[in-house]
């Protein structure tokens, strides 16, 4: 599989990232043994989770294998921290909770340090320089190797990018990645983040890269009872969508498919995965077998004018201030 350098650093990974959302919850250890094994028999080096997944069971189980079944040093370790579960705060970005976080990271994983270190979403609760001392510590202590954010808006990245980049002594620590939600049918990270990133050279990662499994075309007769949409606790995440301007661009990625003699899943991951600024979509499987449909993306490159017919299809509306008032 292809590397590439992560943002403006020296970290390579695998230009496709394997998720782990699911794992220990919908995904069994067997099951995570089956996707960890064949991402890394096919040149895959990029892992993503984070602590609250499966309750932490999701670090557990790479952790797990990654003692017995793919060597840790063949693997870019990615983890985020700072998402907790209470609902009336759903985010603690105090620089005491994200190293705690951290710690209880890299005790589940079995390693004394991750390639990778998120915070998982912005704590307007708690001061951003207070957020990002913890990741200058997390590197100073050799606790991570780079740091990036996650589910950040436009003006949230470039504030803390540039906080990042603003001292002189080089104490601090550039971010080196930025993970959001991003696909044909969400394409909202275009109008400020991905802007913001390209300047400040932090590399972003595609996450829900198949718009949360819509862009397979899986949900285009029905929805099938053993979906994401069709799981009681999932079907809030899947609904937004199955509405009719998503419907005709899932029917546009299929066309493109048909024409193309592949599916619609490698047409859409193929388009995100090539944009402008991309370093590695995450890519979540519930078993080895979706996951093996993801890996065959890599041979696969959409010809100019497949991407312009996409872009056209699903192009969001960004007027003022995005472009030129003058035109307007």
């Amino acid at each position: 599989m292809e590397q590439r350098h992560l943002g403006r650093t020296g970290l390579r990974v695998s230009r496709l990232g394997l998720g782990t959302l699911t794992w220990g919850r919908d995904t069994d250890e067997h099951d995570a043994a089956d996707q960890l094994k064949a991402f890394w028999d096919a040149g895959g080096t990029l892992v993503d989770t984070a602590d609250v997944y499966g309750g932490g069971e999701a670090e557990y189980l790479l952790g797990q294998l990654m003692e017995r079944l793919v060597p840790r040093r063949d693997l870019v370790v990615s983890t985020k921290a700072g998402s907790v579960p209470d609902p009336d705060r759903r985010m603690d970005g105090s620089r005491g909770h994200l190293l705690a976080a951290l710690d209880a990271s890299l005790a589940r994983l079995g390693t004394d340090h991750v390639d990778l270190w998120q915070l998982h979403a912005f704590d307007p609760h708690t001061p951003l320089e207070e957020s990002l001392q913890a990741l200058d510590i997390a590197v100073s202590s050799g606790r991570a190797r780079y740091v990036g954010v996650s589910n950040f808006c436009g003006w949230q990245l470039a504030k803390a990018g540039t906080w990042q980049l603003g001292s002189a002594a080089g104490v601090r620590t550039r971010l080196a990645a930025t993970q959001m939600e991003y696909s044909l049918l969400q394409r909202g990270v275009e109008r400020e983040v991905l802007p913001a990133a390209l300047d400040l050279g932090i590399g972003l990662l595609p996450s829900s890269p198949l718009g949360r499994g819509v862009l397979t075309g899986k949900y285009r007769h029905g929805t099938p009872s053993d979906s994401r949409g069709g799981s009681e606790t999932m079907s809030p995440f899947v609904e937004p969508y199955l509405d009719d301007a998503a419907s005709r661009i899932v029917d546009a990625v299929a066309t493109a498919a048909d024409g193309l003699a592949v599916t619609p899943l490698q047409v859409a991951l193929a388009w995100v995965r090539d944009r402008p600024g991309v370093t590695a979509p995450i890519v979540g499987a519930r078993n080895a077998q979706q996951l093996a449909a993801a890996l065959s993306v890599e041979s696969l490159s959409l010809p100019d004018e497949i991407c312009r017919a996409l872009d056209d299809v699903s192009a969001p509306v960004h007027r003022y201030p995005d472009q030129d008032w003058s035109t307007l």
